[in-house]
């Protein structure tokens, strides 16, 4: 059994960075297609959290007929939606209640996009799974957007939360209710300068950080910007997903999950552990200029990752897009 698992496509983005958009990039992911038993799209497939989902999935659409064909009515194809496309199961995730295990199988009919979705992907034979699925006795693999219920502010840039200060979540259920309270905290910008102003003022400097990445490039921090980025990235966010994976009761040696965009590890480069189980992170489809600049691949940051996992050996990170260089890359996305 060889597995391909890639998250974070983001599929329609409104600032046109997914990669797959790209000939020359969807083709290398379907080339890689070819010798795969069955592909996980862990999370973020498809941008939903815009004003326009619609014109997302019509994005969306021939990108995933394109993956369904290239794997061919032998391969499965495992969806597992994450926090950027959760509105193809939010409102049937919250209607289990505290039945919602942790690898629940989804009906394709929990919504309209869904179903979509899923028929996109034939010939493949297709299921969807949430929050996780087990791909094997030992190896359980999530988006990871629970982890951001542990960070301040509530998102996947933050700061640890001390343990007596984190939310009371212990089932998938309670997981999905304080992301349905966060969500709603988010919709009044004075009720959040009033209860956590501190905390959102860090949120909205971090959902503009898009708005300004050619000064920062011009200027020479955009590098300063991404080893910051991978330090929160260590010391909180992949210390939060342990506690999710405990507070879950997740009983695995593996546990592969995207949501950070970071692939990781990388090689042999030195990787936090959860209490006994190993993280890997699948990385992400996304060109952030912020991050690759001035870099060459591998890279943490480089969009194109994945994990790979084939009978005999241990899961590991690949580079699916590391023969592009980052000329490449900016002549692509016309990027200054």
């Amino acid at each position: 059994m060889r597995t391909l698992i890639v998250s974070d496509l983001h599929l329609g983005d409104r600032a046109r960075r997914d990669v797959l958009r790209l000939a020359a990039a969807r083709q290398r992911l379907l080339d890689s297609l070819a010798e795969v038993d069955r592909l996980v799209l862990l999370g973020d497939t498809v941008e939903l959290m815009h004003r326009h989902p619609e014109r997302a999935m019509a994005t969306a659409e021939p990108v995933l007929r394109e993956i369904g064909r290239a794997l061919g009515p032998h391969a499965e194809a495992i969806v597992v939606p994450g926090n950027h496309d959760a509105p193809l199961i939010r409102g049937w995730a919250l209607a289990q209640g505290a039945g919602l295990r942790s690898s629940h199988a989804v009906p394709p009919t929990a919504s309209r996009a869904l179903d979509h979705l899923v028929g996109w992907l034939a010939p493949a034979r297709a299921r969807v799974s949430y929050p996780g699925v087990w791909l094997g006795e030992r190896m359980w693999g999530t988006h990871g957007h629970y982890l951001d219920h542990h960070l301040i502010p509530d998102a996947p840039i933050g700061f640890l939360r001390r343990p007596r200060r984190d939310p009371v979540a212990s089932t998938p259920y309670e997981y999905e209710h304080l992301h349905q309270l966060s969500r709603r905290s988010r919709e009044s910008l004075a009720a959040r300068l009033a209860a956590r102003p501190a905390a959102t003022v860090v949120q909205g400097a971090a959902d503009r950080v898009h708005v300004v990445p050619k000064l920062m490039r011009s200027t020479g921090l955009a590098p300063v910007t991404a080893k910051l980025v991978d330090t929160q990235m260590r010391r909180a966010a992949v210390p939060a997903m342990a506690r999710v994976t405990t507070r879950l009761g997740i009983d695995a040696d593996w546990v592969l999950f995207g949501h950070v965009h970071r692939r990781g590890p990388i090689g042999a480069e030195p990787w936090p552990e959860a209490g006994g189980r190993r993280l890997l992170n699948s990385g992400s489809w996304l060109y952030e200029p912020l991050l690759v600049d001035r870099t060459t691949p591998p890279h943490p940051y480089w969009p194109g990752a994945a994990v790979l996992l084939e009978d005999g050996r241990d899961p590991r990170t690949v580079g699916l897009l590391d023969d592009l260089d980052a000329k490449q890359l900016r002549a692509m996305f016309s990027v200054g």
